[in-house]
């Protein structure tokens, strides 16, 4: 009752609950002994967002930046009339505090890396991943960086790797613990955020790709890649034109193999030379 887009005063809890004034006081009060952050404006009471108890049931919760672009959709698409729909952006907003759950910044099971990492980054200043998980190296050891920037949904963060002298994307599930250490920024001026592609692949550069997808082709583009769909035009009731831009063709390339009875290479000359020397090296 004291929390979400409600509005009431104690009058209003005392009628609802049936309890005279004093005790809503005390409840209130109890709250507050609590350790929860209570606010009061023009006689309205609700406890505040900022409450600990709230952040810890938001840690609860984790969307990643393509499960909440499905979340979001499905919210959207209920009818504005509808009660459920109101609803659940309440919901979301009393956790959240925001109507629209693509921008939900979430901590997840990774809570206690990402807080670490948000902290380094505010304050400019180094931190150890400690034992790092590398799926290119195939090595688990730390990686001393400057971290300074998420992506979208906080599972990933972009870092300067000091030791490689390159920016680099780090997975927050591949890290056991961060260590902020109490060494500044060195090498702010070489920090640089990249593009991360629909196929999860980062890089500096885009590069166009226009597809036709067929059925199965565009029913699996969406089941895996779900953020696919907002580069898809439909053509008509079987094909589907998908035009996006790519950070590299690895990604894109491994999609297209596996389907390339239900997809056709539309404008990408780099495209189809990717996916040719790939075939050489398995058909001979």
């Amino acid at each position: 009752m004291l929390t979400g887009n409600l509005n009431y005063t104690v009058n209003d809890i005392a009628k609802r609950l049936d309890i005279d004034k004093r005790s809503v006081y005390r409840y209130i009060d109890t709250f507050k002994e609590a350790g929860f952050v209570v606010q009061k404006e023009g006689g309205i009471y609700r406890l505040g967002n900022e409450s600990r108890f709230f952040k810890d049931i938001s840690q609860l919760i984790h969307f990643s930046d393509e499960e909440a672009y499905v979340v979001n959709s499905l919210i959207d698409g209920l009818t504005d009339d509808n009660l459920m729909k109101q609803m659940l952006r309440r919901k979301l907003a009393s956790v959240y505090n925001c109507t629209n759950i693509t921008e939900i910044v979430t901590k997840g099971s990774h809570a206690v890396c990402v807080n670490a990492l948000s902290e380094a980054i505010k304050d400019k200043k180094q931190a150890v991943l400690k034992h790092y998980s590398s799926s290119n190296s195939k090595k688990v050891r730390d990686r001393f960086v400057e971290p300074f920037g998420f992506t979208a949904n906080y599972v990933q963060v972009w870092c300067y790797d000091c030791e490689a002298k390159a920016n680099k994307l780090f997975r927050t599930s591949r890290m056991l613990s961060v260590d902020v250490t109490s060494k500044s920024w060195k090498y702010e001026n070489e920090h640089k955020v990249g593009f991360v592609d629909i196929f999860r692949i980062s890089s500096y550069r885009q590069i166009r790709v226009q597809l036709l997808l067929g059925l199965m082709a565009h029913n699996l583009l969406l089941e895996e890649f779900p953020l696919g769909e907002r580069d898809c035009t439909p053509i008509d009731a079987n094909h589907w034109m998908l035009d996006t831009k790519v950070s590299s063709y690895t990604g894109v390339g491994r999609f297209a193999i596996g389907l390339m009875d239900d997809i056709k290479i539309i404008s990408s000359t780099g495209l189809e030379k990717y996916i040719k020397d790939f075939a050489s090296k398995y058909i001979k």
